[in-house]
């Protein structure tokens, strides 16, 4: 019995840690913080603070293509993280237009 308890604890440990890989959250590019960013495939510490810095200077980001302009991000590494991100609510907006009200 002991062994199928400790069975069942390692499986929760190990689907916990895999995080947002398996779940419909994504990380705000508008409200994230640097330690946020860092948890997006292809976002290192570098890059999670160029982002922070040109959010701060220019304001929000209309879409998570606007990402482009920050210096040290191109296309690939935009590919790479996109369905990790959005500029609204942290819900994936798949099939849905980024215009209109949102819903």
């Amino acid at each position: 019995m002991k062994l199928i308890q400790v069975i069942m604890s390692l499986m929760v440990v190990m689907f916990m840690a895999s995080g947002s890989a398996w779940s419909d959250e994504t990380v705000n590019i508008n409200t994230a913080t640097v330690k946020q960013l860092q948890k997006v495939d292809g976002i290192g510490k570098k890059i999670a603070l160029k982002i922070v810095a040109y959010r701060e200077e220019h304001g929000e980001f209309s879409s998570v293509d606007d990402l482009l302009k920050v210096r040290g991000i191109g296309k690939k590494t935009l590919e790479k993280a996109k369905e990790q991100l959005s500029v609204g609510d942290n819900k994936k907006e798949e099939g849905h237009s980024k215009g209109g009200m949102g819903y």
